[in-house]
């Protein structure tokens, strides 16, 4: 299998958040959570191995793509859906944002830095915006639908709040990013 192959792209997502794998670029899954907040703006390659879909990036056409033995995996798995919410939490970080941990079901609210992270991503046209759609996408297709759901609420209430800084069609990929 060449480096860049979709080919058990499942089983390269499992291996890279079980620590046993790296990304494209060599990068482990701990290099990743230790970026910087400029690192994670300014890298465009990393997300896809974070927050794994079923479809090809745009961006990214070669990276590695959810199949069924991946979703199975990280259902079965605590260890997986762990380092899943880690990098939830993460990406929650950088935007500003937190779950509430005691909160059943899941809840995702504006953290402490809030008003010094969101300035960085909460303007119209953000490329942020299609992250924030992926990782919806991802924590559903990884069984981990109760904490997309709560991001996608908290995202409303951004949006009913500040709606000229999201506009209207990227809310509507947001309503979409759950769909199953």
């Amino acid at each position: 299998m060449s480096k860049g192959s979709r080919l058990d792209g499942g089983g390269r997502i499992v291996a890279f958040y079980m620590g046993t794998g790296v990304d494209d670029r060599g990068r482990a899954l701990p290099e990743v959570m230790r970026f910087s907040f400029d690192e994670l703006e300014d890298n465009h390659d990393y997300i896809q191995w974070l927050f794994p879909l079923d479809v090809p990036s745009g961006v990214q056409p070669l990276a590695p793509l959810v199949d069924d033995n991946c979703r199975q995996a990280f259902r079965r798995s605590a260890q997986l859906r762990d380092a899943l919410r880690r990098a939830l939490r993460r990406m929650l970080e950088f935007y500003g944002l937190r779950i509430v941990e005691r909160a059943d079901p899941a809840v995702i609210e504006r953290g402490p830095s809030w008003s010094t992270r969101s300035p960085n991503w909460l303007n119209p046209g953000n490329h942020n915006y299609l992250r924030v759609t992926r990782i919806m996408t991802s924590l559903n297709l990884l069984g981990e639908k109760e904490l997309a759901i709560a991001l996608q609420s908290c995202l409303e209430l951004i949006y009913d709040e500040s709606p000229s800084l999201i506009g209207r069609t990227t809310i509507e990929y947001w309503r979409r990013a759950i769909s199953a």
